[in-house]
């Protein structure tokens, strides 16, 4: 997918903020939508199907938390990509945009060049088009990598991005104990820096959906799907 054919959406109420990652974002070749609050967001989100969000926290009406929510709810808009901007660097936040369905984190003030470094990695990650249809069964769950979607017994999920992609992972070998550094290199690219506690917010996002016991913590070492 070319550049120019790449939509970014960027949602921040501060005007400044929206005129220089619009700058930035365009001088490198790319679409770029803007809305100043959360329920515009959504809205243009809808309308415009772009390949990235780049959604700040904090914001009027509705902020971007619940905003990340309502767009990854929305059918179209499943493998859209979302990266938070925000100026309040607390494990909070973060714990709270993973949990939402975010891929990604940019704390404020935010410089150019790591911008672009994000958002290329990000969108390397971005499959456009069709493909050969590529669903497979593990024990009492269907996983489908074309349409982001499972079904855990009988009842069928969109999961967010990252979720789904670190269920791939792991599924792919059953019993097999993934390393942490392995998954976050998979899943989340070594380009891109994410906080400590990533995988594990995800697990335990994986386990509340599919059950404890599917996922086993290996202390040190990293995690693995149990298969009987």
């Amino acid at each position: 997918m070319k550049k120019s054919e790449i939509t970014i959406l960027v949602v921040d109420d501060d005007p400044d903020i929206l005129e220089i990652l619009s700058y930035n974002l365009n001088a490198e070749g790319y679409k770029v939508v803007t809305a100043e609050n959360g329920v515009e967001a959504v809205k243009k989100a809808k309308k415009k199907k772009p390949q990235l969000v780049i959604l700040d926290v904090m914001m009027p009406e509705m902020d971007g938390i619940e905003a990340c929510e309502q767009i990854r709810e929305t059918k179209g808009l499943e493998n859209t990509l979302i990266t938070f901007l925000t100026a309040r660097g607390e494990d909070y936040s973060q714990v709270a945009g993973f949990d939402a369905g975010a891929d990604d984190y940019i704390t404020k003030p935010v410089r150019p060049k790591v911008l672009m470094s994000k958002v290329k990695a990000l969108l390397r990650r971005f499959k456009s088009g069709t493909s050969e249809k590529n669903i497979y069964e593990i024990g009492d769950i269907i996983i489908n990598r074309d349409e982001y979607k499972i079904t855990s017994q009988g009842t069928e999920m969109t999961l967010p991005r990252k979720e789904f992609e670190l269920l791939s992972l792991l599924t792919s070998e059953p019993n097999k104990v993934f390393k942490r550094d392995d998954i976050l290199n998979t899943v989340w690219g070594n380009e891109v820096v994410v906080g400590g506690r990533t995988i594990d917010v995800h697990i335990r996002k994986l386990r509340e959906k599919l059950g404890d016991d599917k996922f086993k913590t290996v202390k040190g070492v990293g995690y693995k799907f149990v298969h009987e």
